[in-house]
């Protein structure tokens, strides 16, 4: 095998031209974390790795890679190629990894050499990728503190501040990163990131920002845990150590974005997903019950009783008129009586300066005239 094959270490690089990726990696490592634009082509399939990996162990190298050509053989391998070349051709700057940058990706381009194609690997693999990933997140929360300014934009359940946030050109989407909208009921169809993967894309989020060289990043003022993924304490508190700016929206409007996001969108997806009206809106349903389930001791038994019987007419009177908005019944107590307590005793514990409050409209404009100050 020759060891002329190019690679490459230019992590930053990958990172801010987004190159896509080949990870040649079984399956089963894919799935517990991978890197943003990468796509899993296998060298080999589970069961396979699984067989070599036991050879390994009981025979030794030699007698392991023996196997690999074996199980991996031309039949098995032709597709395999095809499939990496085809990627290669959609995607000219395309690199290949496999875990530590060794056996398997080398061969992996060994065989497109030999097939026409060369492709650049990288040194080191997923892990020295992963680990280069990592220390940024860590020089992260020290850049926030020093270097970069971070602001908090907050403000009450339903204001509207992931709405406001993609108006911003300097900020992070936490909860777009962790696929999951930070509360009991923030939970999509389809799952959050590993943990792994969260941390990745969220390097590259911040790896990317810096890269702009703004004085200022914006986060929406999250909790530690997103759902299932969480920040690193030193990057949480980097980012809560910055001033906060409070979104100002009425509670009609509140109410009209929490209807539109958490019913109309959401039974939306549920039907197609479903593909029928009655299905989808029965399983909407019991993901609502079982979100309210999760919250039921902190609402205590009388809210909670109060609020479960709100959303049984409201689905009962929506079915009658198709008008979402009959939700209002519980979404208005479920902010005003659980979520406005919450979030004002959070804010009373934040001794952080205020920087500007207002609408939705003025905090974007706000925004827009404090990055040319």
């Amino acid at each position: 095998m020759s060891d002329a094959l190019p690679t490459s270490e230019d992590f930053q690089r990958i990172v801010l031209e987004e190159i896509p990726l080949i990870d040649v990696r079984a399956p089963v490592e894919f799935e517990k974390g991978a890197f943003p634009n990468s796509v899993n082509l296998p060298l080999m399939n589970d069961e396979e790795r699984h067989q070599v990996g036991i050879c390994y162990k009981e025979q030794g190298n030699e007698a392991a890679v023996a196997l690999g050509h074996q199980l991996v053989n031309e039949q098995v391998r032709k597709p395999r190629i095809e499939a990496w070349k085809q990627f290669k051709a959609d995607y000219p700057e395309a690199m290949l990894y496999c875990f530590r940058g060794g056996q398997r990706s080398k061969i992996a381009q060994q065989w497109l050499q030999e097939a026409g194609v060369e492709i650049v690997r990288l040194k080191g693999g997923y892990k020295a990728f992963r680990q280069y990933l990592i220390e940024q997140l860590e020089a992260a929360a020290e850049r926030l503190r020093h270097q970069v300014q971070p602001i908090v934009l907050s403000g009450p359940t339903g204001s509207g501040k992931t709405r406001v946030l993609h108006h911003l050109s300097q900020k992070i989407d936490l909860e777009g990163l962790a696929h999951h909208r930070g509360s009991a009921f923030g939970r999509f169809l389809t799952p959050q990131p590993t943990q792994i993967d969260f941390e990745n894309r969220l390097a590259y989020a911040l790896i990317q920002a810096f890269a702009e060289d703004g004085r200022y990043l914006v986060f929406e003022d999250e909790g530690r845990n997103i759902g299932g993924v969480h920040l690193s304490k030193p990057l949480f508190d980097a980012i809560k150590s910055g001033d906060k700016v409070l979104l100002k929206t009425p509670l009609e409007k509140r109410i009209e974005y929490t209807v539109q996001e958490y019913v109309e969108w959401e039974q939306g997806e549920y039907i197609r997903l479903f593909g029928e009206v009655e299905a989808g809106l029965l399983e909407w349903r019991h993901r609502m019950e079982d979100s309210f389930q999760r919250i039921q001791r902190r609402l205590g038994g009388e809210l909670y009783q109060r609020l479960m019987k709100g959303l049984d007419e409201a689905i009962e009177q929506q079915e009658e008129t198709n008008n979402p908005m009959v939700h209002e019944r519980w979404i208005r107590p479920l902010l005003t009586e659980y979520y406005d307590p919450m979030y004002a005793y959070q804010l009373s514990q934040n001794e952080r300066p205020t920087l500007f409050e207002g609408s939705p409209h003025e905090v974007v404009a706000f925004f827009e005239e404090y990055e040319h100050r």
